[in-house]
């Protein structure tokens, strides 16, 4: 998309988000959520082998309804390979709840973007579906991260259309609710093409057991 066009497209946007928000200020038809606590500690081959709370200063800052941190091994993964699982849940994004976007957190924590793209990942029941790829960088370490949105059954990698179905949604069905999912594997032995094998394997294995956990 161009430039330009992308520029008035979110300044569309985030004036229907203003209009849609005010509009419909108050009680949220949101059905309820299972626990992230209940999602999956093994999929595949991967089995849950740690958790990572977040401290109380950062869940204050995310204002999140719910929230997964977890680390996952497979056979052949050393100490260091662990697969990282993040996943917030919002229930409302009205009042200033909104998700945040990895784009702005992980250089905040020091990663710096080498690459990025959208990538279209070919799902188990057939469907394709856009995510965000990028590859960071700290010092010596390298990092292969995918993150999406997710809500009542879409996979979006776009802020832009994030914003969109937010707006729509809460116009349609008044629920504003939404799950980001992000995981992240280091690379190890400069082996960049071994760890993106591995996050797509995860990432495409999990979309459903997402959308048995948040509300569709």
């Amino acid at each position: 998309m161009k430039a330009g066009i992308r520029y008035w497209l979110m300044i569309a946007v985030l004036l229907g988000a203003t209009t849609g928000m005010a509009y419909l200020s108050h009680g949220e038809a949101t059905p309820p959520a299972k626990p992230l606590s209940e999602f999956p500690a093994k999929i595949g081959a991967f089995a849950q082998i740690t958790q990572w709370p977040l401290d109380q200063e950062t869940l204050d800052l995310l204002k999140v309804t719910d929230y997964l941190n977890r680390g996952y091994w497979e056979p052949g993964m050393g100490p260091d390979d662990l697969l990282g699982l993040y996943i917030a849940y919002f229930r409302s994004q009205r009042t200033g709840k909104t998700i945040h976007s990895p784009k702005n957190c992980l250089p905040g924590a020091g990663w710096n973007p080498v690459r990025e793209t959208i990538y279209p990942l070919q799902l188990n029941d057939g469907r394709k579906v856009p995510i965000n790829l990028y590859i960071l960088q700290r010092g010596l370490n390298e990092e292969v991260v995918l993150y999406w949105y997710q809500a009542h059954g879409r996979v979006i990698a776009s802020e832009y259309w994030g914003k969109f179905y937010l707006v729509y949604d809460a116009l349609r069905l008044n629920r504003t609710d939404a799950a980001l999912v992000r995981i992240t594997v280091p690379v190890q032995r400069r082996d960049e093409e071994q760890a993106k094998a591995r996050a797509f394997d995860f990432a495409k294995q999990i979309t459903t057991d997402v959308d048995q956990i948040i509300p569709r």
